[in-house]
C-alpha cells in the first residue's frame, strides 16, 4: 500500500482544483483500505483519551465537499471507535431564525470543541463564502447593516468575510484548538453516478432532492469558489487538505491517517501523573479495597 504523507495533501501554496486528482486508491484494494482504516481509528481513539486526560487541547475537524462527496459516511466510519463522549458532530444546515439574529460565525463559535474533545463540523463556517457567493441573495437574510440588496455585496464584502474567518480560526488556534480543514475533492462524473445510485436504490431515495440537480448545474461556480476559499484561508495554524474523494474507502483512510500523523506530533499530550501523596499510598488503597 502506498504510504500516506500529509504534506502531499496540505495546501501550502495556491492550488488549482482542476489539476488535482479526484481518485487515489493508494495501490490497495477496498478491503485492505478498510483494514488499515480500522487500525488508524484505534490510534485516534487512544490519542483522544490521552488528550482528554491532558485537558489543554481540543481538535476541530472541518469537512467540506460537494453534494454526495461522502461527508456523512466518512464521519461515521472514521470516528466510530472514539469514546462517544469525546467527539461531537455538528451538521450545519440553513441558519435557523435564532442563528440569523446573531452574526454568521456565532453558531460556529459556540460549537468549538471543549478541551479534550473532538468537534467535527459537517459543512462549516465556509458555507458563508461558498453557498452565499453562488447565491448572494442568501446574505440578505442576515440583515446586515448597509446591505440592502445584492448590489451592495461586492469584492470588499467578500474580502472582509475571508479576513473574519481567518481571524476566527487564529483566535481558536491560539486558545488551544488544533484545526484541520478537509475538502473532499469529488469529480463531477462520480457525483453523477452517486446521484443515480440514490435514485435507483429505494432505501436511498430519501436523500435525493430535485434541488441537487439545480445545484449541479452550478458545478463550475462552486469549484471556483472552493478554490478561492482554500487559497485564501489555508494557514499554518488552520491548514486545508485536499483529499481525493472518488473512492470513499481511500478518502476515509487518507483523512484518518493525516489526522493521526499530525496529532502524534503533540508530544506533550500525555496522561497526567499521579501526585506524590497518592503514589505513596497506592498499596494502602489497594489493601483497603481488597479487604472489603
Amino acid at each position: 500500500m502506498e504510504k500516506i504523507k500529509s504534506s502531499d495533501y496540505r495546501v501550502t501554496r495556491p492550488v488549482r482544483l482542476k489539476e488535482i486528482p479526484t481518485l487515489n486508491m493508494l495501490d490497495a484494494s477496498e478491503k485492505d483500505l478498510e483494514k488499515q482504516l480500522a487500525k488508524e481509528r484505534k490510534k485516534l481513539a487512544k490519542f483522544q483519551n490521552r488528550m482528554y486526560a491532558h485537558g489543554k487541547y481540543g481538535v476541530l475537524i472541518c469537512i467540506q465537499g460537494m453534494d454526495t462527496a461522502g461527508k456523512d459516511s466518512l464521519i461515521r466510519e472514521v470516528f466510530k471507535d472514539l469514546n462517544a463522549r469525546g467527539v461531537v458532530v455538528h451538521s450545519f444546515k440553513t441558519p435557523s431564525a435564532l442563528e440569523l439574529r446573531h452574526d454568521y460565525l456565532w453558531r460556529h463559535y459556540v460549537a468549538l470543541p471543549e478541551r479534550g474533545k473532538f468537534s467535527v463540523f459537517n459543512r462549516t463556517h465556509y458555507e458563508n463564502v461558498l453557498v452565499t457567493r453562488v447565491h448572494p441573495e442568501y446574505i440578505l437574510n442576515e440583515n446586515i447593516p448597509g446591505i440592502e440588496s445584492v448590489d451592495d455585496i461586492g469584492p470588499v464584502f467578500w474580502d472582509k468575510r475571508f479576513e473574519q474567518i481567518n481571524n476566527f480560526e487564529k483566535h481558536a488556534a491560539e486558545n488551544g484548538t488544533i484545526i484541520f480543514k478537509f475538502f473532499l475533492h469529488l469529480s463531477k462524473e462520480e457525483q453523477r453516478h452517486r446521484l443515480l445510485r440514490r435514485l435507483n436504490k429505494e432505501n436511498k431515495n430519501w436523500k435525493f432532492s430535485s434541488a441537487d440537480l439545480e445545484e449541479r448545474k452550478l458545478w463550475d461556480d462552486y469549484q471556483q469558489c472552493y478554490e478561492e476559499a482554500i487559497n485564501l484561508t489555508s494557514t499554518a495554524h488552520a491548514p486545508w487538505y485536499v483529499i481525493p474523494a472518488d473512492s470513499k474507502e481511500a478518502c476515509r483512510l487518507i483523512l484518518a491517517d493525516i489526522l493521526y500523523d499530525e496529532l502524534k506530533e503533540y508530544k506533550e499530550v500525555k496522561e497526567p501523573e499521579l501526585d506524590e501523596k497518592t503514589k505513596a499510598h497506592l498499596e494502602d488503597y489497594k489493601k483497603q479495597l481488597q479487604a472489603e
